[in-house]
């Protein structure tokens, strides 16, 4: 079993910039591909962004593309999202997910392609 925790979430004024890390553990660890979701009050999960495990390719969603920033450390097993320039709109609980079976790229926006899922951190940006 695979264990994704978030953490890094919290509070912030519009414009303001916020990372979250997700630590990945559990029976030897391989992702092929890790993501970034997240789901506001009465809307549903939506894809954030994405980063292939071994080449490192990274996939946004058009509303968070140019503020924020996916990366990962191999060693650390550990996949962050850099969030800068943040908006009322980016209030929502970010979820970290893993995908131990990547092959296509177009499917990384899909919340279906992934294997496990963290526990989410809450993010709220006031105006």
């Amino acid at each position: 079993q695979v264990q994704l925790v978030e953490s890094g979430g919290g509070l912030v004024q519009a414009g303001g910039s916020l990372r979250l890390s997700c630590a990945a553990s559990g029976r030897t660890f391989s992702a092929a591909a890790m993501g970034w979701f997240r789901q506001a009050p009465g809307k549903e999960r939506e894809f954030v962004a994405a980063i292939t495990w071994r080449v490192g390719g990274t996939y946004y969603a058009d509303s968070v593309k140019g503020r924020f920033t996916i990366s990962r450390d191999n060693a650390k097993n550990t996949v962050s999202l850099q969030m800068n320039s943040l908006k009322p709109e980016d209030t929502a609980v970010y979820y970290c997910a893993a995908d131990s079976h990547y092959v296509l790229s177009y499917r990384l926006v899909e919340a279906n392609e992934y294997d496990y899922w963290g526990q989410g951190t809450q993010v709220t940006v006031s105006s």
